[in-house]
């Protein structure tokens, strides 16, 4: 049995001590400062965001992100059709050529019968921007003057975005790099480096390397119901060009946030490549 959570101490203390929402509604209280606009508010009554695309919306213009081969579409549960896994189109002309190599044997291990795994089935960290693309949970903020807190339900996965501050001169690379972020009027900006290589872009499992560049835009829409991230992302090593892409959350009432276990007993049917834990943590 494996217990690989990635909660972090401060949402852990948070969990322990019942005052996230409490702390959720406070934040919504945030004055404006010196005469400016108060910023959006994506956290207050306790609300969650839940991913509404299985895979990224395309952006009005410019290059798109990887989607399925058409020879092996895409079907997610919930269609009444046999459900498939994702086979990419290794031929987006975007794609540097060691990508699309590494893709290309990626594809026939998934035609060969292996688990095509994503971040959220393999209980691994998504990195950026493929937190997008953890879905079926909801999103909650936490939004404070110095930093905005991104934590993903399904196991408590977070984002520090340190707000108002300049990146790092070396930033060490890690699974979800070093994001700053700032306001520009309704909008959440966030600017994202220093990301390692051991994640994917997207659930087609389209690689990047570490000089993986990610700019988010997170702005309430239709009246505040429907929160929308878009995003531009830049790798010279890996795409031809930067390339963008959307996803959009519903607004949910949740209770408290519940702290989750990803990884109970799930090696038991299909072998995800879910991490073990070979001694505790603590």
């Amino acid at each position: 049995m494996s217990h690989f959570v990635s909660a972090p101490q401060t949402v852990r203390r948070l969990l322990a001590g019942g005052a996230l929402i409490g702390l959720l509604a406070a934040g919504a209280a945030l004055a404006a400062q010196d005469g400016a606009a108060a910023p959006p508010d994506f956290q207050s009554n306790g609300v969650g965001w839940i991913a509404t695309s299985n895979d990224y919306i395309n952006p009005p213009a410019g290059p798109r992100p990887v989607t399925y081969d058409p020879a092996y579409p895409y079907v997610p549960n919930g269609r009444g059709e046999q459900p498939t896994f994702r086979v990419a189109d290794v031929h987006n002309p975007n794609l540097k050529p060691w990508a699309s190599e590494q893709m290309k044997k990626e594809n026939e291990a998934v035609l060969g019968g292996k688990i095509a795994f994503t971040a959220r089935s393999s209980c691994m960290p998504a990195g950026v921007p493929d937190f997008l693309m953890f879905i079926v949970e909801p999103i909650y903020f936490i939004q404070t003057p110095k930093e905005v807190l991104m934590v993903y339900a399904g196991n408590q996965e977070t984002r520090h975005v340190y707000m108002n501050v300049a990146h790092s001169p070396n930033p060490k690379s890690s699974w979800y790099g070093e994001s700053v972020g700032h306001y520009e009027g309704n909008t959440l900006i966030v600017d994202t480096i220093g990301m390692n290589a051991k994640t994917y872009v997207d659930n087609y499992r389209t690689p990047h390397s570490e000089k993986l560049h990610v700019v988010e835009r997170w702005k309430l829409i239709d009246g505040g119901r429907t929160l929308e991230a878009s995003f531009t992302a830049e790798d010279p090593d890996t795409f031809n060009q930067p390339w963008s892409a959307i996803q959009r959350y519903r607004r949910v009432q949740q209770g408290p946030l519940d702290e989750q276990v990803c990884a109970e007993n799930n090696a038991a049917m299909f072998d995800y490549g879910i991490p073990q834990a070979g001694k505790p943590d603590f």
